[in-house]
Order: C-alpha cells, then sequence, then structure tokens
C-alpha cells in the first residue's frame, strides 16, 4: 500500500507539522479493518429464505426427487396430494440448501464480499478499529492528552481521525473535515503519501492554533512513523 518513499515522505510531514505543536500526530493504515465474515452467510440466508418464493411467484414449482421419500411409510403417502405436498416441500428444502451453500460460497470471494458489505456496517467496522488502534498505540498516554490519530482502511476506501480529549474539549470534530477530504482525495488518485501530507499539514495547523508548543523542547511523545497493518 504504501512504498518506503512514501513511508518517509509522511514522517517527515508529522516531523514538520508537529514542531509548531504540542499535539502528536500518528497515522495507521490498514488492508482492511474487518473480515466481514458473516456477510456471506448472512446473504446465503437470504438466498435460501427468498429464493424458492421468488421461483412460485414465476410460476416455477420445486419438487423433491422421485426416491426422495422412499423411507416413508405407506400410511405417510396414503394420497397423492400428501405426497405431492411432501415432495414440494423436501423440493424447497433441498433448494433452499442448495442456495445457502452456494451463495455463501460466491460471497465469501473477496472481491465480491467487498461489494455486498453494506456501507454502514464497514463505517462501524473501521471505525471500532481506529479505536482500538489508538489504545493500542497508546494515544491517550501524552502528557496534555493531545494525541491525533489518523486511520486509513484501504480496502473499505475510508478513513478516521480520533482526536484525545484534551483536544476534543478545544476542537469542534468539524474542524477536521477538510484534512481527511485531502487525505481521501489522495488515495483515490493513487497519492497515498500527497494525500497523507496534505492531511496532515491541515491538522498541524488547527494543532498549532489551539496547542502551541512548550517551553520545554517540546519532547516527542510518540513515533512519527507511519504504521501498516496486513
Amino acid at each position: 500500500m504504501l512504498s518506503d518513499t512514501d513511508r518517509a515522505r509522511i514522517e517527515a510531514a508529522v516531523k514538520t507539522a508537529e514542531v509548531g505543536t504540542t499535539g502528536e500526530i500518528y497515522c495507521v493504515v490498514a488492508g482492511e479493518s474487518s473480515d466481514y465474515r458473516e456477510v456471506p452467510i448472512a446473504w446465503g440466508a437470504i438466498a435460501a429464505l427468498a429464493g424458492p418464493a421468488v421461483l412460485l411467484a414465476f410460476g416455477i414449482h420445486v419438487t423433491a426427487p422421485d426416491d426422495f421419500g422412499q423411507g416413508w411409510s405407506a400410511a405417510q403417502m396414503s394420497s397423492a396430494a400428501e405426497a405431492t405436498a411432501r415432495a414440494a416441500l423436501s423440493g424447497a428444502i433441498i433448494l433452499q440448501c442448495v442456495l445457502f451453500v452456494v451463495v455463501a460460497i460466491l460471497t465469501a470471494i473477496p472481491p465480491v464480499r467487498r461489494l455486498l458489505t453494506p456501507r454502514p456496517l464497514k463505517r462501524e467496522r473501521v471505525r471500532r478499529r481506529a479505536q482500538e488502534q489508538f489504545l493500542a498505540k497508546n494515544l491517550q498516554a501524552t502528557r496534555d492528552r493531545t494525541g491525533v490519530l489518523i486511520y486509513v482502511s484501504a480496502s473499505e476506501h475510508m478513513a478516521e481521525l480520533i482526536a484525545d480529549e484534551g483536544i476534543a474539549s478545544k476542537v469542534d470534530a468539524a474542524a477536521w473535515d477538510a484534512a481527511m477530504k485531502q487525505l481521501m482525495a489522495g488515495f483515490k488518485a493513487g497519492q497515498p503519501a500527497q494525500g497523507f501530507e496534505d492531511a496532515i499539514a491541515s491538522c498541524g495547523a488547527i494543532l498549532a492554533q489551539h496547542f502551541p508548543p512548550r517551553d520545554d523542547g517540546n519532547p516527542n511523545e510518540l513515533s512519527d512513523s507511519v504504521v501498516v497493518l496486513g
């Protein structure tokens, strides 16, 4: 996702932005924020439930093979109407099983799964993974609670920015919108490093307004290197 040159550019952009602020900017790029393993199961279940009804709506009747009910007793199969009903029910069940398996297998193919995963679910998983990374990388441990996480999930084409409470108490969440648009514009254009550079510069300008450097040399509390997750 990022070349060595890209990583070097992003790290340099973070260093430059942090010169003018006590804020700490931390960048993470993930290939995908979730495996969405429930998506193939959900689509398989939908196909299994809807398949027989759709066929019936078009006047197509599904029945089981002639030998499907051989294990039933003569009393159970005494009437032709009952036999027809059982065959229709058995056929519907077989069809549902086949549809579930086939659709689940097809939607488990990564490109298909990505296409069929609802966008709100993607957004929720990206936000959750970003929150996990914020805590895992100890962004909440800075002295003035001025850590900012910029998180990009490449597969979902989504990004999240999380600002620690020291920043959130002074900076409105909408203030970061322009930076996030710059970030995603770079990724869409196939220039992720440029997107990060623009976004980091914008974040640095916002942080500098509210959190200027301290007189103690403004020590760097977090790594400036971008983290790439598989």
